[in-house]
C-alpha cells in the first residue's frame, strides 16, 4: 500500500477501535519516560552473536524491556502492558538456523479466563525492505500503522509476539514474501515468547493472525505448523488478503500503481536463493532501483518517492530479460506457492473483492485448495472493500474467530458451501 492509503487505514482503525478505549482499557503501569531508541542498524541488540549459540528454533538469545517513545499526549502506546525486544532463533526458507528479531507483549493484569492466557503470533503487512522497517522498533517509535490492531488484542487480555521476519532488523536483506521464512518466523516467535522468562506464557494457546504479507506468513505458519511446531497448541488461525500465489500477484501488478511490492518480492526472492541473480537481469534503471529499494520503509520519507517512481512501469523497464520467465524463478516461487498442505488448526480467510494489490481469484483458489485437502476454513469476502478497507473489515471478524477458538468454541466451515 502507498504511504497515502497507510495513513487512511491509521486514521480509520483509530476510528474503528478507539483510541480512547484502549487507553481506558490498559491502564495500571506508568508511561516510559521520553527516550529516543536507536534504529536497528545503530543497536548492537539487533546484531547476532556469531556464531549463534547452540539451541532450538524458538530458543531466546537475547531480551530486553521495551522503551516506548511517548505519543503527543504523553501517554506509552501500550499502558499497562510488559514489552519486551527479543532475539531469538529461527530458520531460513532451507532450514539454515538464523537469528530474527521482534517483539512480545504481555498485559500486567491477571488473566481470568479459562485455561492459559491466549498468545496471538503476530505477522505485519508489508513494511519495506529496510532494516528501520522492523515492527520492533517502529511499535516502539509510535508509527506502525497496525500498532491498534495490537493493542486491540491486547486490551482482550491476550499476549501478542510480533515477528520481524527474516532480515528485518538484524543483518541481511529481507526474505520479503518468501513465506517459507515468514511461517517458521511467526512460528519462532510464539514458541520465544513462551519461553522467555517472566512473560508467564508457557502454557499459552496460540492463534495466527496476518493481513496482505502477514496473510503469507499466516497461511504458511498454519500449513507448517502441525510437521514443524507440534509443541503449539494452536487454536485458529486469520489469513486475510492473502498472497497465496506470487506469480498470480505479479501479473496483476505489473503496470499497476503497486508495481513497487512485486520489486520488493524479488529483492526478497534474491535474498532468500542467491542463485537466482537477480542483478544479472537489470539494466542501468534496475540497479538504480535496487540500491534504493535495499533500505526502504514505506513509512518514510525516502519510502513514498520510491514508490511513486515506480507507478505504472512494468518489468520491462528495468530488466534486460524478464526473470519471472525462466524455470529457476518459477520453481522456487512455486516452492512458496501456498495451497499444498492443509492448515491443521481452523482458518478464517478473508478477502476484498476489489482488491486493488492481492487479485481475489488466486485468494479464492487457496481457499479451495484448502477446502479439498479438508482443512476447516471459514471464507468470507467484503464486497464493497479494496486492499486497504479489507483489512478494516477483516479486524473484528478475526478477533471475533479468535476469541471464539480461544473459548474452545467448534467452529465447522464453510467449504460444503
Amino acid at each position: 500500500m502507498s504511504i497515502t492509503v497507510r495513513r487512511v487505514v491509521r486514521a480509520a482503525v483509530a476510528s474503528c477501535l478507539g483510541l480512547a478505549m484502549t487507553a481506558a482499557a490498559l491502564q495500571g503501569t506508568a508511561a516510559a519516560a521520553p527516550q529516543d531508541p536507536k534504529p536497528p542498524a545503530e543497536d548492537p541488540f539487533y546484531q547476532p552473536p556469531s556464531p549463534l549459540p547452540a539451541g532450538a528454533p524458538g530458543d531466546v538469545i537475547r531480551s530486553r524491556p521495551a522503551v516506548f517513545t511517548v505519543d503527543p499526549v504523553g501517554h506509552s502506546p501500550y499502558a499497562g502492558v510488559k514489552s519486551w525486544q527479543v532475539l531469538y532463533r529461527s530458520e531460513t526458507v532451507q532450514g539454515r538456523p538464523t537469528a530474527v528479531s521482534g517483539m512480545v507483549l504481555v498485559p500486567t493484569k491477571e488473566w481470568t479466563g479459562q485455561s492459559e492466557r491466549p498468545l496471538v503470533s503476530y505477522a505485519v503487512g508489508t513494511r519495506g525492505l529496510g532494516d528501520a522497517c522492523a515492527p520492533s522498533y517502529t511499535l516502539t517509535q509510535g508509527m506502525d500503522y497496525e500498532e491498534l490492531f495490537i493493542a486491540d488484542a491486547l486490551s482482550r487480555g491476550w499476549a501478542v509476539a510480533v515477528t520481524d521476519m527474516e532480515g528485518l532488523g538484524t543483518p541481511g536483506q529481507h526474505t520479503y514474501e518468501v513465506g517459507g521464512s515468514q511461517g517458521r518466523a511467526l512460528l519462532n516467535v510464539a514458541r520465544a515468547a513462551q519461553r522467555l522468562p517472566d512473560a508467564g506464557l508457557g502454557g499459552s494457546p496460540v492463534g495466527l493472525w496476518g493481513y496482505s504479507q502477514g496473510g503469507t506468513t499466516a497461511g504458511w505458519a498454519a500449513e507448517l505448523a502441525a510437521t514443524y511446531a507440534p509443541d503449539l497448541a494452536i487454536k485458529g488461525a486469520f489469513a486475510g488478503g492473502v498472497p497465496a500465489d506470487l506469480q498470480a500477484v505479479a501479473k496483476g501488478l505489473d503496470g499497476s500503481p503497486f508495481v513497487a511490492l512485486m520489486f520488493m518480492a524479488a529483492v526478497g526472492y534474491d535474498a532468500a536463493y542467491p542463485e537466482l541473480d537477480l542483478a544479472g537481469y537489470l539494466n542501468d534503471n534496475g540497479r538504480e532501483l535496487l540500491a534504493k529499494a535495499q533500505d526502504m520503509c514505506l513509512v518514510s520519507f525516502d519510502g513514498p518517492l520510491t514508490v511513486v517512481q515506480t507507478a505504472f512501469r512494468h518489468i520491462s523497464d528495468y530488466t534486460t530479460s524478464d526473470p519471472l520467465a525462466t524455470p529457476e524463478w518459477q520453481r522456487r516461487l512455486d516452492a512458496n506457492k501456498l495451497g499444498s498442505t492443509a492448515p491443521s488448526a481452523p482458518v478464517l480467510q478473508t478477502q476484498a473483492v476489489y482488491d486493488e494489490i492481492i487479485p481475489a481469484g488466486q485468494a479464492d483458489t487457496l481457499h479451495k485448495a484448502w477446502c479439498a485437502k479438508g482443512a476447516n476454513v471459514t471464507w468470507k469476502t467484503y464486497t464493497f472493500a479494496e486492499h486497504a478497507t479489507g483489512m478494516l473489515w477483516s479486524e473484528p471478524d478475526a478477533m471475533a474467530f479468535l476469541g471464539d477458538r480461544f473459548a474452545g468454541k467448534p467452529v465447522t466451515g464453510n467449504c460444503a458451501a
